[in-house]
């Protein structure tokens, strides 16, 4: 056997090695030797795990700062991971994309999905955005960027922001790694236009996971009144108007999300049809409610109420009480969409809360269609995290 040109990591005595030999994707500090040489190592450090007996188990990367202290990368463990390694990972990704889509608006690379244990990367077109949300990708950002602009992406973005670079101990820092980017980008997705502002929008801008949701959305949308809440760029409010939507209302709390909805809407050809209302969407549903509104389709997509198990309860309150005001405001044999990104909730929890919520609202309704996020953001077997999205529609019968 060829000896390893990288540093030596260990797991505890017995510690269970099989979840690793089948597939799963990290190792927690509790179940690693962690001695003087191993806390020395850098974050980021590539190197070979082994079991207690010494026995070479996957190539990792290490970051001895986070609860998360090897992320498997290979499991043959004497590959060499360099840019040939990180090409081919990459090409494997974008066969399945460019199977599945026509043109080239999608996620590239979700995670540990993909082959690729904390990097996200959503493609615009001839830009991609990366989010380098662990320590050994962060320290090969030039050859992920290389990578990427060698496959048709010239311009290349560092998105290092949000809680995961937290937790890995890595600083914020967004800047434009190749090419140039000038302004928001336009994406063509379920007959409407969207504005992604890649630079300085919420994440990378655009959330495709929510592609095939909105499109069920827009089939119960023709010739339909529609409220949009927690709308971000309309992703839900333009396609409903692009299937036929008589009206769409998008509310956001945020004024420049707001905005970049109007632009999609001029684009999309929509825009007299289409109306924002900024506010906090609890007291915006309260207030339309008040005022007599009704709609036949309203769809609630919130940010994720419990990003972790601590948030878990308080989150799942938060989801019902946003079920009850969306249902006060759905006619009678209408339709309710709610959704959930909280990995934190799954999907039976988040189901009878939204249930919970309806009845709360003294709505009477049918559960017909249960949706999830898009096929280019696989789920990884061994992780039920990388499930994260649920969307439930509901028929409210009376």
């Amino acid at each position: 056997m060829m000896s390893s040109p990288y540093p030596v990591v260990r797991l505890k005595p017995k510690s269970d090695d099989r979840a690793i030999r089948h597939g799963a994707p990290w190792v927690f500090a509790d179940e690693m030797v962690v001695d003087r040489r191993t806390k020395a190592l850098a974050p980021g450090t590539i190197a070979q795990l082994q079991d207690a007996e010494r026995r070479p188990l996957a190539v990792v990367g290490v970051n001895p700062g986070s609860r998360i202290f090897c992320r498997i990368l290979d499991r043959d463990p004497e590959a060499t991971v360099d840019r040939d390694w990180l090409a081919a990972r990459i090409d494997s990704a974008l066969a399945l994309r460019e199977r599945l889509f026509d043109a080239p608006f999608y996620r590239l690379v979700h995670a540990e999905a993909d082959g690729l244990p904390g990097v996200i990367v959503d493609r615009f077109g001839d830009t991609a955005v990366v989010q380098p949300n662990a320590a050994w990708a962060d320290a090969l950002m030039d050859d992920i960027s290389a990578c990427l602009q060698a496959r048709g992406m010239g311009n290349v973005i560092r998105n290092g922001q949000g809680r995961a670079r937290t937790l890995e101990g890595l600083e914020e820092l967004t800047r434009v790694e190749a090419g140039a980017v000038d302004g928001p980008i336009q994406v063509p997705m379920n007959g409407a236009t969207y504005v992604a502002d890649v630079l300085g929008g919420q994440k990378t801008g655009l959330f495709y996971d929510q592609r095939p949701n909105h499109a069920f959305a827009a089939r119960l949308a023709r010739d339909a009144r529609v409220l949009d809440v927690f709308s971000h760029v309309g992703g839900f409010s333009l396609a409903a108007l692009a299937g036929g939507a008589t009206q769409a209302l998008a509310v956001d709390g945020s004024a420049p999300a707001l905005e970049l909805a109007r632009r999609g809407a001029q684009l999309s050809g929509v825009a007299e049809r289409f109306e924002t209302r900024q506010g906090d969407a609890f007291d915006t549903m309260t207030a339309l409610s008040q005022e007599g509104e009704s709609f036949d389709l309203v769809i609630c997509d919130p940010p994720a109420f419990a990003p972790n198990r601590q948030a878990a309860d308080a989150g799942l309150r938060a989801y019902e009480r946003v079920a009850r005001l969306g249902a006060a405001l759905v006619r009678p044999g209408g339709y309710l969409v709610l959704c959930s990104c909280s990995h934190a909730v799954d999907l039976h929890k988040f189901r009878s809360a939204s249930t919970r919520g309806i009845g709360r609202a003294a709505r009477r309704g049918q559960l017909i269609h249960t949706g999830f996020a898009g096929p280019d953001h696989p789920m990884h077997p061994h992780l039920a995290e990388s499930g994260y999205l649920k969307s439930l529609v509901y028929r409210l019968v009376d």
